[in-house]
């Protein structure tokens, strides 16, 4: 049996996210803290309005920051309302479509792993996992002590 790794770190890193979402549910944004979060525009599953899919027709960035509203997070999405050139919007974003996310603050990010779909002579179409750089230069070994503080 061939154990998914890829699989599984990407379901743990979104659940990192959904951690973190929750936390600032039930105790609001605190100190610095903000959060820069980028999406899929064109994710199925991603309801933004037309106008703001004309713009971004592939990914976008928002920040929870200051003004919120309408805030709540389930099993396989988060929705929140932000404004857009003082218009109110509301998003539902589902955490299969996020790309990444960041806190600044606490000097706090992540890349989750994305699929991709590419060609290859050997089948009609394949799935690759992209890996950020340094984890795929290391043969697939994470160097934890890289973000140790000492």
């Amino acid at each position: 049996m061939k154990i998914n790794y890829s699989k599984i770190l990407k379901k743990n890193m979104i659940n990192v996210l959904k951690d973190i979402l929750i936390n600032i549910k039930k105790n609001g944004l605190q100190e610095g803290h903000h959060l820069y979060i980028t999406f899929k525009t064109h994710d199925k599953k991603v309801i933004i309005p037309q106008w703001l899919l004309d713009k971004f027709p592939s990914e976008m960035t928002i920040v929870i920051q200051y003004e919120y509203w309408n805030y709540d997070v389930a099993n396989d999405h988060f929705t929140i309302t932000l404004s857009f050139n003082d218009v109110k919007t509301d998003l539902i974003v589902p955490f299969s479509s996020v790309i990444s996310f960041a806190d600044p603050y606490a000097n706090f990010g992540l890349k989750l792993i994305q699929d991709k779909v590419i060609d290859n002579k050997n089948t009609n179409k394949t799935k690759q996992k992209l890996k950020n750089t340094e984890y795929s230069k290391k043969g697939n070994i994470i160097e934890l002590n890289k973000f140790r503080n000492n």
